[in-house]
């Protein structure tokens, strides 16, 4: 015999491992999702900063990155502090 009570489950029995499966599956997508959510914020956090950038500031990237040349950065950077 395979089963304790038989081949006889009651709908008690039935509903109780109905549930239970639901409940594991939910409790894994659960976890699966918190997990996600955990690992991408930790990424977003470091590309996106909390102060707004300043004109120097996103001079500097630009330099940094080679979208302009060091003549271009100091004339540029000038034109800033100097103000209109």
């Amino acid at each position: 015999m395979m089963y304790w009570n038989g081949n006889n489950m009651s709908g008690w029995g039935w509903f109780a491992m109905s549930l239970g499966t639901v409940l594991f599956w939910a409790l894994l997508i659960a976890a699966a999702v918190v997990l996600f959510r955990a690992l991408n914020r930790g990424h977003a956090d470091t590309h996106t900063g909390v102060t707004p950038s300043t004109p120097e500031h996103v001079l500097a990237e630009r330099f940094a990155r080679g979208d302009i040349d060091e003549e271009e950065y100091r004339r540029r950077l000038d034109v800033l502090r100097k103000g209109p």
